[in-house]
């Protein structure tokens, strides 16, 4: 019996080898689609390329997608548990084409696929094709189903559209026949919502464009577009008619059981299948940066996993045991999905304090309905007060209410819920206006009020697509601003990071279909970020969708300025005390400073110690982990609260760097801190630190600002040496100057080749960064990259870094010197007598502008006039591994 591990792989491995780009699930928040709340089909990634605004270098792509359907629309949450094909959580197998092939190929891949691949027995199938797709039909008939086993369909059940425009096309879905013991009827007929015929797959065919006028013409490049749920095709394969009765769904069941002390089939079965299904879309949601809260994605996250912790609730569970259940799943999912892996102790830590805190709010909240209802009569419904007070006070959601009084007989005064909910938020108005703000930002508590607050995606994207809310010019609300305007800009999602915690907001460019906005700078009000911006072309107008890219060259000096400050902070408590406490800081572009308590100057030897040692956490180029928790767990753990900033339910926990406790390996993480901001994902990305001096900022606090990156490398390059070893040897004895600035020079060298190794060391990155660099190209492992900041003297000894840590493989590099290229290429010595570095070399430096290039077959060095065509190099490169 195949797992649906090897059903997802099967799937996969044909297409593949039907020239089909596999391609990696996106994550669950979606990028490219403001008007979704989460991913709920495989097309969604791949929505700009159908229609025609994205290119891709592949026409063909499967996959396996993460999907969500817990919100708006799509929300099967109340059926969960109670039926055998409603998740929250499932994968979406599909093929797709772009503009490449057609009905005629789809329809032939998806019968080979489910008969051959699948082994299904064909007599169990049938197909449904629109009614006036005879296309479809007769190439159904060709495959070999009988015209009896198509169905045709008049309804939009078989007719699929984008939206109310663009492109649509008539479906084909392929239906399995469990038998006649089992009640219902073919698709199409009265009884069609029975359990016999259950559709497995979906094929749809975009052939049309529609027009606003209702009119439709066919496509110039029509494409493909299927979706196949995993867990119905692996309740099929596996002689199941109950998506929880597969492999990977018992495990979860079974290990909630085992937990929980009950029997999975017992009393008990909707509580296990409702926390098996919860724990899947929970975890996932987590490790794609989602975080519980009480609007947007966060809201319905809450609500999912506190609808699981109720049915554990339930089942008599005594202590949390949601995050007991996330090693389980990690077990059954986390080689095809390593995101899981990654997050598992944020996973399990958000869990583990969300469940503790809602047990506290369940006793709390249940309590209270109680008293309430012991004083209303029969039938009356709870009152809107007191539902908002358990909302508001205890942090009980209005839908979990409802739920507890169903199962009463009752209901909720949902109207007087709202008006107290509105009360609420015009007190919040009024508190704000007395503090002194200006009277006209409270235009932005009206745009909360209409839209709710934006939600954040720049944790883990530096691109998305929102839809423009409002916007505001010379402090009043405008439909659209034009070029040479300035506009303050307000869209329902976005990767930009708005100032807070002494990081500086992102700045970069917002597109629109009219135009484009260049966004200088991000702030936030009433939890709204505020888009500081220019047209810089065109117009943008309120309700447009609008593609959003954050400056990255900007975000990762920030990024690494921010994350040293976190290790600048804990060497200055190494070094002069566990006094020391952040007063302040500023993490920009260009620079960073810190601010902390202490009273008097920095020698030079403690600016040398602290600065000695952030380089060595740097170099270490450990992994950069964040985790959510609660501030009392994470004050526990011994992390650092920034100075001034306000904390809620949840903070962002950021680790970094292992301190040698000279007790053997693992030893304990360097820095621990609360923080909001954005972070490198290795200490090695920062490069190198460099102090700039030591001042005082005021009583009893001191100020360090410093440089790190491309800045640090050329202040030392222009400096050569510390400016406190500078003063230190002004302050040398006349007998001494000679020796001491013997040392200077010693150390400038030293210096340099410190800089030269962390220039080395950065480009190459740690181990695992180099295997996740690595691509399969014609069987052979090939590595190609485009390095800043290194000189083509030191490409051979990267190759042989990378050859070394691929152990079987190739190797192209490209350095970018002033404009000009230089390239090496290296091939492991097992390799040779198939691939030459050489003919690497050769073709890469035709793409650049130059020409020859020589070596040994095993390393080959060459140059060009014209870097700008690195990435057509490094295809150049993977032709030659192709023939």
């Amino acid at each position: 019996m195949p797992s649906l591990n090897d059903i997802r792989s099967t799937f996969l491995d044909y297409f593949a080898g039907k020239g089909h780009q596999v391609v990696e699930s996106s994550p669950l928040v979606p990028r490219n689609d403001p008007t979704l709340m989460f991913v709920n089909s495989g097309m969604v990634q791949f929505k700009n390329l159908f229609t025609g605004i994205e290119t891709r270098d592949y026409k063909r792509a499967t996959t396996a997608q993460k999907c969500v359907r817990a919100g708006g629309k799509h929300n099967d949450l109340d059926n969960v548990g109670y039926t055998a094909r409603h998740h929250t959580f499932f994968e979406m197998l599909g093929n797709f084409s772009f503009g490449d092939y057609f009905k005629d190929a789809a329809i032939p891949f998806a019968w080979e696929m489910v008969t051959r691949e699948y082994g299904i027995d064909p007599s169990r199938l049938l197909a449904t094709v629109f009614h006036t797709d005879e296309e479809a039909a007769a190439i159904w008939r060709k495959v070999g189903l009988p015209d009896n086993r198509i169905i045709r369909i008049a309804t939009d059940d078989n007719f699929w559209m984008m939206g109310s425009t663009g492109p649509c096309g008539p479906c084909s879905e392929i239906f399995y026949d469990h038998g006649d013991h089992i009640p219902g009827g073919p698709p199409g007929s009265p009884d069609e919502d029975g359990d016999r015929f259950i559709e497995i797959w979906n094929l749809v065919f975009m052939q049309y464009e529609q027009f606003e006028d209702g009119t439709r013409r066919e496509l110039s490049a029509q494409s493909i577009d299927t979706g196949m749920g995993l867990e119905r095709i692996g309740a099929l394969l596996q002689g199941k008619h109950d998506n929880y009765d597969t492999d990977l769904m018992r495990a979860l069941i079974e290990a909630a059981a085992h937990a929980t002390s009950t029997e999975p089939d017992g009393p008990g079965k909707v509580h296990h299948r409702v926390i098996a299904d919860h724990l899947r879309s929970t975890s996932f949601l987590i490790a794609d940066g989602v975080m519980p809260s009480n609007e947007g994605r966060g809201y319905v996250l809450r609500r999912i996993m506190r609808r699981a912790m109720r049915h554990a609730h339930l089942l008599g569970a005594q202590e949390p045991l949601m995050h007991r259940l996330v090693p389980e799943l990690v077990r059954q999912m986390g080689q095809p999905y390593p995101e899981l892996v990654r997050a598992r102790p944020m996973i399990e830590e958000t869990l583990r304090s969300e469940e503790t805190r809602f047990r506290q709010t369940l006793e709390r909240g249940l309590r209270l309905l109680d008293e309430e209802l012991a004083d209303l009569p029969d039938g009356v419904e709870l009152p809107g007060t007191t539902a908002f007070k358990l909302y508001d006070t205890y942090g009980f959601p209005l839908d979990l209410t409802q739920d507890a009084l169903r199962e009463r007989g009752r209901g909720v005064d949902v109207n007087a819920f709202q008006q107290s909910m509105e009360e609420q938020k015009a007190k919040a108005r009024a508190a704000w206006a007395g503090s002194g703000e200006t009277a006209d930002a409270g235009i932005w508590f009206d745009i909360a009020d209409r839209h709710g607050s934006t939600e954040f995606l720049g944790y883990d994207t530096e691109t998305a697509e929102g839809q423009i809310l409002a916007l505001v010019k010379d402090g009043a609300p405008a439909d659209e601003a034009t070029a040479g305007e300035g506009v303050l800009i307000v869209v329902n999602q976005t990767p930009f990071y708005a100032e807070a915690g002494g990081q500086v907001g992102d700045a970069g460019m917002l597109r629109t279909a009219s135009g484009r906005a260049q966004i200088t700078d991000t702030r936030k009000t009433a939890g709204v970020f505020i888009h500081y911006a220019e047209v810089v072309e065109g117009r943008v107008k309120t309700g447009e969708a609008a593609a959003l890219e954050v400056d990255h060259a900007r975000r990762s000096t920030i990024r690494a300025n921010h994350s040293a400050t976190h290790l600048l902070h804990e060497a200055l408590r190494q070094a002069l005390g566990p006094h020391v406490a952040q007063r302040g800081s500023l993490n920009a572009p260009d620079r960073l400073r810190f601010d902390f308590s202490h009273a008097a100057a920095l020698s030079p030897d403690e600016v040398t110690q602290v600065e000695r040692e952030v380089n060595a956490f740097i170099r270490q180029n450990a992994p950069v982990e964040t985790r959510v928790m609660t501030p009392d767990d994470a004050r526990a753990l011994g992390a650092q609260a920034l100075f001034g900033e306000k904390y809620g339910d949840e903070v962002r926990v950021v680790s970094m760097g292992e301190a040698d406790t000279g007790k053997g390996p693992g030893g304990r993480t360097y820095s621990i801190e609360l923080c909001g901001g954005t972070h490198v994902r290795r200490t090695g990305d920062i490069g190198v630190f460099v102090t700039l001096g030591d001042s005082a900022s005021s009583a009893g606090v001191r100020r360090i600002e410093a440089l790190t990156g491309a800045a640090a490398f050329e202040y030392l390059a222009g400096q050569g040496h510390h400016l406190a070893e500078v003063s230190a040897a002004l302050k040398s004895q006349p007998d001494q100057v000679p020796a001491r600035i013997r040392a200077l020079l010693d150390e400038r060298r030293a210096l340099q080749n410190e800089v030269a190794q962390l220039r080395r060391e950065a480009a190459l990155g740690g181990p695992r960064q180099a295997e996740e660099a690595a691509r399969q190209v014609n069987g052979i492992s090939f590595v190609g990259q485009v390095l800043q900041g290194v000189s083509g003297k030191d490409l051979p000894a990267l190759v042989d870094e990378h050859k070394a840590r691929l152990g079987s493989g190739a190797v192209l590099l490209i350095t970018d010197a002033g404009g000009k290229a230089a390239v090496a290429a290296g091939v492991t010595t097992d390799l040779t007598s198939r691939i030459s570095a050489v003919d690497l070399v050769r073709a890469a430096v035709g793409e650049l502008g130059g020409k020859g290039g020589g070596g040994r077959p095993d390393l080959a060095q060459g140059g060009g006039k014209d870097a700008a065509n690195a990435s057509a190099a490094i295809a150049a490169a993977e032709r030659v591994l192709e023939s």
